[in-house]
This record gives C-alpha cells, structure tokens and sequence, in this order.
C-alpha cells in the first residue's frame, strides 16, 4: 500500500481522550486504512512501546473492538503493566475499532436467531482478508515489527479468533479468546475443530480460551478443551482456564493480564 493512502493523526482528536489509557505509556496515535476488501475506511489505533521504535523488532498485538471508547485503553495499560513487570517483551499494540462488529465477526450461520442480531452477519473471512493483505501489511511498512503476531479479543471476537486459529492458523503466531461466543452457527466451529486441527503445520503456535460464568460458553469451551487435549498436535501450546467467579460482563478486564502473559511470554 502506497504511503500516500493513509492518514496519520493522533489517536483521540476525532474521537475525545481515552478513558483509562495506559499511565506513563507512550501516546497512542491513529492511522486509516482505505480498505478496498471492506468497501470503507478504517480507523487503526497503534501503541508502540518506546523499546520498539527504531530497536529490535517487536512482535505486535492485534485486537478487534480496537476503539479508544472500546477495549484498547484498558488492553493498552494491561500491555504496559505487563512489560513493567518484565512479563511479557516490549510489543506494539493495534487495536481495530468496529464499524459493523456483528458483521465482521461473525461466521455464515445457518441458525435464524443469528441471522436477526444484525442486518447483516457472516463477514469474518472479509474482515481476515482485510487483516491479513491490508492492515497486517501497513503495521509492518510502517513500523518494521517482527515476524511474531499475537491476536485477543472476547465474546464475539473471541469466536473470530478461535475461527481464525481453526481455519487460518498461520495468520497469527499467538491466539487469546475470552469467553468465544461458540454457539454461534449452532456450536459448528468447534463440532469441526478436530478436523481443523489437522492442518496446523509443525511452526510453533499458542492458543488461551478462558470462560466466564454463562453455561452455554462454558459447554462450548469444554469441548474444544476435550478436542485439544487428543487432537492438538505437539508444536501447539495451549491453555483452557475456566473462570466461573467472572462474568462476561468482567471476564476481559479480569483475565486479560494472565492471557497475555501466556501468549507473550
């Protein structure tokens, strides 16, 4: 992508100060992808630790619900807190925020209940077309990252993640889902994991679910736990950590540093 298709501003000028940013961290900042897979521009908001500007490069945390009034500022500080500690190493942060989250997180589905949460659903291989030729290319033009992506995200991105491990493992080297909403297309994605997981190659890969206190995640993620434990092969490092003291409402905020940690260690 030219350098002249994209628009550099400071993160929050257009959209108002970031609640609960990360203290101390470097000031996020903002650029817009023209994406020609999504038919729109999207808005990309970026921390990069002061250890990655022109040093060793880093890997990079890629996140859906990416905006600075969604997820990214309390992620931004989890990230910071965690390299403080020495935790995790210095990584640059990329958060997408949504235009049409049901959209472009969801699957095709066959199940009429889901077709009605949105006008329209079923767009997640779009969305990882547009992460993967799109934005995943502009991160590494302009910020020369290592060859090592992580990606986190919950409820409905955490089911693109888990699908994005399944059916695109090579997209991300690391893989965080909180609480994935699996009932998605009647529980299908993880009724055909086991097949799934025969085309994970020997390169190196993680994967951290975690479940709340709702019993339909809790099922869904039992059972993608119970296909790992026979069907996972040995170059994956996996972890299910169930978490009934947590709702989904919570689950983010109170398992995200423990997620990361494993994923970025």
């Amino acid at each position: 992508m030219a350098a002249a298709a994209t628009a550099l501003v400071r993160a929050g000028a257009p959209q108002g100060p970031a609640p609960g940013a990360a203290r101390g961290a470097d000031a996020p900042l903002s650029f817009t992808v023209p994406s020609r897979v999504l038919g729109e521009a999207r808005l990309v908001n970026v921390q990069i630790p002061a250890a990655c500007a022109g040093r060793s490069p880093c890997p990079v945390l890629y996140m859906p619900d990416g905006g600075m009034h969604e997820d990214f500022p309390h992620v931004a500080a989890a990230v910071t807190a965690l390299m403080t500690d020495h935790r995790i190493r210095p990584t640059i942060l990329v958060g997408v925020p949504n235009t049409a989250r049901r959209r472009d997180l969801t699957g095709p589905t066959t199940v009429d209940s889901d077709r009605a949460i949105a006008p329209v659903v079923g767009g997640s291989a779009a969305f990882r077309r547009f992460l993967r030729d799109e934005l995943i290319p502009e991160v590494t033009r302009r910020f020369h990252p290592a060859d090592e992506r992580a990606i986190v995200g919950e409820s409905l991105a955490g089911l693109f993640v888990i699908e994005t491990f399944l059916v695109e493992p090579a997209l991300f080297t690391h893989y965080v889902a909180l609480d994935p909403s699996l009932w998605w297309n009647g529980g299908a994605l993880v009724a055909s994991a086991g097949d799934q997981l025969g085309a994970l190659h020997a390169t190196p890969r993680s994967i951290f679910f975690a479940s709340a206190d709702t019993p339909e995640m809790v099922a869904a993620c039992e059972r993608l736990a119970a296909t790992l434990r026979t069907r996972a092969p040995g170059s994956l490092r996996w972890h299910y950590q169930p978490r009934p003291d947590l709702t989904h409402a919570t689950i983010f905020r109170g398992i995200e540093a423990t997620a990361l940690a494993f994923a970025l260690r």
